[in-house]
């Protein structure tokens, strides 16, 4: 029997940075090697006990098919969350519920662009993004930004450059993936002149909402979208605020009653998210404010724990992040992608090594990242000093 060919789209698509070095950390697990893991968004920190108890008391059966935009129980608690951060102006028929964020971006991108369209995204940016455009054969333009200013937006100007008849969308994350940069209420604002005068799309990606390490406020674009209801989306998770990423929990918010139209429309054709997880999630009323306020005391320990041992060691660039719990590194080497192998593959110390992302993944600008890691601090502080000591020995090694 002839050998059945696969798609070319698929043998294309990138594989995830994220998860790239996975094989060379299992076989370094299986010889008996503590790996500590500073390549995924997967915290450490306690989910909280309400949406556990949601899960020990479930009552339900049969387990039925959700709504396809969301249950009613969850939709109203997410309200409430929204209302007491206060954007006032949503109603429940602009919240729509997604299989995690990851959904609500693929759904938008489809919303907004057809193949060969573009969208604008500040770089480096989550390596997620890539692939989801990829799927969908739009293509990424990159926002170039760099390390030596915290990775801030560019001028209108020079933004305005990449535009032309085939841009659909800027797509923005702040805090940020992979950087943890937060944009201030000048650089949200300037997005939105741009996409006013252009008439596109702004898409924010604010998953990382609560986490913010200074005394600034989040910057969101809900308060704007009774001013522009027709130009503005905004993505949400449960899975970082809450330390749910396995409840695979999203939410898309707008007040455009197009992009609802088109979302609404591929909700029902995938028929419905996890009828568990939402009514797990509807407890999110009962989290008190503490929670996130103790996560963001902690992360904010973390980073800088990572910082000053990071700023420790020679050659090494960093900068401060904003929130969120990731940090581009600029390492002395050539190519971080194989001194990452390296650390898995032949370097130990007290038989223990580091699993990092190489930052190549989080570019698309070519030879863009090559030098770059993206650590995201997920585990407690003496394992970020183990960690970050394995690195600064590593180093040392690796350019021997």
């Amino acid at each position: 029997m002839a050998e059945a060919s696969t798609s070319l789209r698929g043998n294309s698509l990138n594989y995830s940075s994220i998860r790239k070095l996975l094989p060379y950390a299992k076989k370094a697990i299986e010889s008996g090697v503590k790996v500590i893991k500073l390549n995924i968004g997967d915290p450490d920190l306690k989910t909280p006990k309400q949406f556990i108890a949601a899960l020990h008391d479930w009552n339900v059966d049969p387990i039925r098919y959700a709504q396809p935009a969301g249950e009613p129980e969850l939709i109203a608690s997410l309200l409430d969350y929204y209302h007491k951060c206060g954007y006032k102006e949503l109603k429940t028929e602009d919240i729509i519920v997604t299989i995690g964020g990851s959904e609500a971006l693929s759904m938008a991108m489809f919303a907004v662009a057809d193949i060969d369209d573009e969208i604008l995204v500040p770089e480096p940016f989550f390596a997620n993004y890539s692939i989801l455009a990829q799927q969908q054969g739009i293509k990424l333009i990159p926002i170039p930004t760099n390390i030596d200013n915290g990775f801030r937006l560019p001028s209108k100007a020079k933004i305005e450059k990449l535009i032309n008849k085939r841009t659909k969308a800027i797509l923005y994350s702040s805090p940020g993936n992979p950087t943890g940069t937060t944009y201030n209420k000048q650089e949200i604002e300037m997005l939105l002149q741009i996409a006013k005068e252009k008439g596109i799309y702004l898409v924010s990606d604010e998953v990382y909402r609560e986490y913010i390490f200074s005394d600034d406020k989040h910057e969101s674009l809900v308060p704007y979208m009774d001013e522009y209801p027709n130009n503005l989306i905004m993505l949400d998770s449960f899975s970082k605020r809450y330390n749910l990423c396995g409840a695979r929990l999203g939410m898309l918010v707008t007040k455009s009653e197009n992009i609802k139209d088109i979302v609404l429309r591929l909700a029902n054709g995938r028929l419905s998210g996890g009828l568990i997880d939402q009514l797990m999630g509807s407890a999110l009323k009962q989290v008190p404010n503490s929670h996130f306020k103790r996560s963001t005391k902690e992360l904010k320990k973390r980073r800088d724990v990572v910082i000053k041992h990071l700023n420790s060691i020679k050659g090494v660039k960093t900068y401060i992040p904003d929130g969120a719990f990731y940090l581009m590194v600029e390492l002395p080497v050539n190519d971080a992608e194989d001194f990452s192998k390296f650390l898995l593959e032949k370097f130990r110390v007290d038989n223990t090594t580091v699993m990092l992302a190489p930052g190549r993944g989080f570019y698309l600008t070519k030879n863009k990242g090559i030098n770059e890691i993206r650590i995201a601090y997920v585990v407690n502080s003496e394992e970020l000093i183990k960690a970050i000591d394995i690195i600064a020995k590593g180093l040392v090694a690796y350019s021997g």
